[in-house]
């Protein structure tokens, strides 16, 4: 079995997760066996597709999107687009932006997200090479929606993260496979918020593409979302049930049948998803060598 990892921005983190892919080849002793980067998500500035996460900026020119793309997809890295906005509607299916990063990577290597069915219907129709996933926005808590999810035609379902560690239930859904297991979640257990969450970050996606595409020389203002529920530090996220500790992964999960795993991480400082990086994929014996040449390299790739 291959145990999968799927790592967090394409864009922002581009040269950290080259980097880990160049240590991993080259430094194999150093990482738990059997593993590998099975994506990197995360979505171009500035994407009103996008969902579970805020992200703006200029718009990428046509040639950045190419160059990323290429850099993961020659090392044999799928690129998952996150589009997994739950306001988009047919009148939203036209941005030529997003179906301009859509064509550029409709290569049969390269993935998307989803919640919106408008959406996935289109993606499906019109850019048929992509794998199609199911999002962890969709907050799938009942095993009957989850089974019946994993029934549909998708590459991979991202289960919600209140299903950590509840073993007993975990052990009898189907299709352990195809579900795919964020294991690091920033958001507390049951947290009462993330639904507003969500659907805050998909109106601030469309307003924010549409005011980019104005090139309104006015600021950018939306009211802002603060959600005490978060937590950011990555070593407090281990104080909460739904945390699943490398031993628990590889002893418990994948022995069970799980072999792809989420490490959340976008929006989130480099220093927090190096730590995340190191505490998952890294022997014990190693982590201050890996975790040191990360940061080294990251300053001088900074720099240039």
């Amino acid at each position: 079995m291959s145990i999968k990892f799927h790592l967090p921005d394409f864009v922002e983190n581009f040269d950290l997760n080259i980097m880990l892919y160049e240590l991993m080849k080259t430094r194999p002793e150093c990482f738990y066996p059997d593993i590998s980067i099975g994506s990197v998500y995360g979505t171009f500035p500035t994407s009103a597709w996008n969902g579970g996460r805020t992200y703006g900026g200029i718009s990428s020119e046509r040639s950045y999107i190419i160059e990323i793309l290429r850099q993961f997809n020659n090392r044999g890295i799928p690129c998952r687009f996150t589009f997994s906005n739950p306001h988009i509607k047919e009148e939203h299916l036209n941005d030529s932006f997003c179906n301009m990063c859509l064509r550029l990577g409709h290569n049969g290597l390269n993935e998307a997200i989803v919640v919106s069915p408008v959406l996935e219907a289109y993606i499906r129709k019109n850019y048929p090479k992509y794998k199609i996933i199911s999002s962890t926005c969709k907050q799938l808590e009942d095993i009957e929606g989850l089974k019946e999810e994993l029934e549909k035609d998708y590459s991979l379902v991202v289960l919600d993260y209140n299903w950590n560690n509840r073993f007993g239930e975990l052990s009898k859904i189907p299709y352990k496979e195809r579900c795919e297991i964020l294991i690091n979640a920033c958001c507390v257990p049951n947290c009462k918020r993330r639904r507003e969450h969500y659907d805050y970050i998909g109106r601030y996606q469309i307003a924010i593409a549409e005011h980019v595409k104005r090139q309104s020389n006015r600021p950018f203002q939306f009211q802002e979302f603060k959600c005490e529920c978060i937590t950011p530090h990555f070593y407090e996220t281990t104080k909460h049930r739904t945390h699943i500790t490398p031993q628990d992964l590889y002893e418990k999960y994948v022995p069970m049948g799980y072999e792809n795993f989420k490490i959340e991480g976008r929006s989130q400082p480099r220093a927090t998803v190096i730590e995340s990086y190191v505490y998952y994929l890294v022997k014990p014996e190693y982590r201050d060598e890996i975790r040191l040449t990360m940061h080294v390299t990251e300053v001088k790739l900074i720099k240039k």
